[in-house]
């Protein structure tokens, strides 16, 4: 009976995603529509399209399960955390800035941030190189979450859970690119609303845990037996890091950052931020707190078919214990910011890679109409390859972490920097990029890619970015004419 009602809302959900294609597919028919929904979006859909992109499996899947197991009710501090700084001050600071720059200057990709601002036709291939390659494991990442979940729910098989995401993702981002992500990102957004709701205050009803008040003194006790309550020094610098990665690295991140470019009006943007914000409010802090109680579930972390100990089990257990209706919500809940983080992903990757690499450098005089083409099938591409690389079960936190901590080291000062400040030039810019990139695969490589550093070193290897940026910048001399760039712009009709 469970697999009958787990598979009909999956059918349902499947057909919604069909639509959104479908309809999607209609009105991407130029480049910018494809790449950045010509700069139509209103505010819910944009922020619906930013949260949903910001979580996925890897949370519910990997960072709840272990955060809350290692740390207990502090893992919840990463939720607030999330909402505080990875989506309100993101907006406050990123949003208006960023959306103003690409539509006046008709920047549809990070990369071509990179050239607008600095003028530097290297920087942008260079991006677009570390997007690629580092997006690729992050999307895998994202597979494996999930696959994990249907492996131990549907049992179907993780390869099987997979394709699924990938059939899925590939039905309406090749169809109808930033489109169709928006119907369907705001379609996935009220699932997730939904399926947290209901996932709270299940877990929080279950026998092991007894209801909110009773599960909290539990906690308190079990806390205080392993250690962590009072905090120790390091909880708290493990609670810190992940705040601080998980928060302020997506501001870095690509598929992040382009959901800004969309966005019709200014006022929108506020009305956004203060969706955006409390929507990772509720969807952080419910998988965070879910995480918290695995210990009233486990006395040790769950092991796999070899005997390892694997903290990607906790959640998916923990969940199978639901009642079969509300299991299947939580699992469209999980497929579905799966599904938006990957297609962002997906989208961003693939069209940097087809209009600033690809053309740029090979085919310069290629028209749109090719161009939009090799998009298509450059994102076709990208979700196989990330399939096949899910394949190897790699760890979610170690695909997952190195990845988010490099990208955002090697991006984010420049790109945050570069937004605001005049006399940050091309050197630094180089420079701080490079010393960010080797950084965080030097941490990477000394650590045996162990994740439970990963958050650190990538704190790490981005304050060693930003430091260059301010130490090479105060040592050379401006050598940009940024005067179009920090223009003041007037309120914009209907520029693309």
């Amino acid at each position: 009976m469970q697999q009958v009602i787990t598979w009909a809302v999956l059918a349902v959900y499947l057909a919604a995603m069909l639509t959104a294609g479908i309809v999607g597919a209609k009105k991407a028919n130029t480049l910018t529509n494809f790449v950045v929904g010509g700069r139509k979006a209103g505010p819910w859909v944009s922020a619906f399209g930013f949260g949903t992109a910001y979580f996925s499996a890897v949370l519910f899947i990997g960072y709840a399960g272990k955060s809350g197991y290692d740390f207990g009710l502090w893992a919840i501090l990463i939720g607030v955390g999330n909402a505080a700084f990875g989506a309100f001050l993101a907006w406050k600071v990123l949003g208006n800035r960023t959306r103003e720059v690409t539509r006046r200057l008709k920047i549809k990709t990070m990369p071509q941030f990179f050239e607008k601002r600095f003028d530097c036709k290297g920087l942008k291939i260079f991006a677009v190189i570390i997007i690629f390659i580092f997006m690729t494991p992050y999307s895998a990442s994202v597979y494996s979450g999930l696959g994990y979940l249907c492996d131990n729910v549907l049992k179907i098989g993780y390869n099987n859970a997979m394709i699924l995401i990938a059939v899925v993702a590939a039905i309406y981002v090749v169809l109808g690119g930033f489109v169709s992500s928006m119907i369907a990102d705001f379609i996935q957004g009220l699932i997730m609303i939904v399926g947290v709701v209901a996932m709270i205050f299940c877990i929080a009803n279950a026998p092991e845990v007894g209801g909110f008040v009773e599960g909290f003194a539990k906690m308190g006790d079990i806390m205080s037996q392993n250690g962590l309550y009072p905090p120790t020094m390091k909880t708290i610098v493990g609670v810190g890091s992940l705040i601080i990665l998980t928060s302020f690295g997506t501001w870095g991140m690509p598929q992040m950052v382009q959901k800004f470019y969309g966005i019709e009006t200014k006022e929108g943007v506020k009305r956004a931020t203060i969706i955006s914000t409390a929507f990772a409010a509720l969807i952080s802090c419910g998988a965070y707190f879910v995480g918290s109680l695995s210990r009233l579930f486990f006395t040790q972390v769950p092991q796999d078919v070899s005997g390892k100990a694997n903290y990607d089990l906790i959640i998916p257990q923990i969940l199978g214990r639901l009642p079969d209706i509300l299991l299947a919500v939580i699992l469209v809940l999980v497929l579905a910011a799966s599904v938006s983080t990957l297609s962002g992903i997906t989208l961003t990757s693939c069209s940097a890679v087809a209009m600033d690499f690809i053309v740029s450098v090979f085919k310069p005089d290629m028209d749109r109409k090719k161009t939009l083409l090799l998009t298509r099938v450059l994102c076709l591409l990208f979700i196989i390859c990330s399939y096949l690389l899910a394949t190897m079960k790699s760890p979610i936190l170690t695909l997952m972490a190195f990845s988010w901590g490099t990208i955002c080291a090697t991006l984010l000062p420049s790109y945050l920097l570069g937004l605001y400040w005049k006399r940050f030039n091309r050197t630094a810019s180089i420079w701080s990029m490079c010393t960010g990139l080797l950084t965080s695969l030097g941490l990477a490589i000394f650590s045996g890619f162990q994740s439970g550093n990963a958050p650190l070193f990538g704190i790490i290897a981005t304050a060693v970015s930003f430091l260059t940026c301010f130490i090479v910048t105060m040592v050379t001399k401006p050598h940009e004419d940024n005067t179009e760039f920090f223009l003041e712009a007037a309120e914009e009709s209907s520029s693309n």
